[in-house]
């Protein structure tokens, strides 16, 4: 009559044990720290196609008074320009009437990069742009003359070396003072095209500052950064990377 009552205290004995197992594992797991799932991976930076351009000037010979028919086309431009005429459409057309031997300059912009084009335009009879009071100046007269400016890595400073070569290409723009000048700021290939082109910016306006300084008159000079699109040399080492980082000048025709 008694066995009852002990195997149901032994049931409820093991009972109570395995409840305090349980109690035990879970606090022990309610105590733990798991980690958290790691952070989603960043977006991909946002690039582009490098755009494209194309200018055309009809007819491109022409008597003073006469009118001319710039047509342009661009390809994955955001920022499309023409020199003289300002903002444009990705491409279009308009009649214009120089006056003057000129060059029309386009310039597109892109998440990719950017990328110019020109129409030149001849009038008879009439000056041309940049043109030197009778005396002409051939490309390798004028960079044997006007030196590039070079950069250090990541940088847009004017070095002490590069004071000299500004000093002598402004000395060389003093004796020809009609002569206008385009000036291209250039990166080697490290980095994104977005930051190249912001450097290169800087490049190309720390050339163009330090002629002004220098006595040239801002109006003769143009600016337009390449980035990294443009390079002069594509091997992968110091001496490569450092004929890229520079500022170019050419004659502005």
């Amino acid at each position: 009559m008694n066995s009852l009552p002990v195997r149901t205290w032994n049931f409820r004995r093991r009972a109570a044990s395995c409840l305090a197992v349980l109690a035990i594992a879970a606090i022990a797991g309610c105590g733990k720290k798991h980690a958290p799932p790691p952070p989603p991976p960043p977006p991909p930076a946002e690039t582009g196609a490098a755009p494209t351009a194309t200018i055309a000037a009809t007819p491109d010979n022409i008597n003073p008074g006469d009118k001319v028919i710039l047509t342009w086309k661009t390809t994955d431009a955001t920022d499309v320009s023409i020199d003289g005429i300002g903002a444009v459409p990705s491409s279009g057309t308009q009649t214009v009437s120089p006056t003057q031997t000129t060059d029309y300059h386009l310039v597109a912009r892109g998440l990719g990069g950017s990328t110019d084009a020109s129409a030149h335009v001849t009038v008879a009879g009439a000056s041309t742009t940049g043109d030197l009071s009778g005396e002409t100046v051939d490309d390798a007269t004028f960079h044997s003359n006007v030196t590039d400016i070079f950069y250090d890595y990541d940088s847009y400073d004017i070095n002490p070396q590069s004071q000299t070569v500004v000093s002598k290409d402004a000395a060389f723009l003093a004796s020809h003072p009609k002569l206008k000048i385009v000036i291209g700021g250039y990166c080697d290939a490290r980095g994104s095209t977005e930051y190249n082109l912001a450097l290169g910016e800087n490049r190309a306006n720390a050339a163009k500052q330090a002629l002004i300084s220098a006595g040239v008159s801002p109006d003769r000079i143009r600016t337009v950064s390449y980035g990294k699109e443009k390079q002069f040399c594509t091997e992968a080492n110091e001496q490569c990377y450092q004929q890229n980082r520079r500022a170019g000048f050419s004659v502005d025709r």
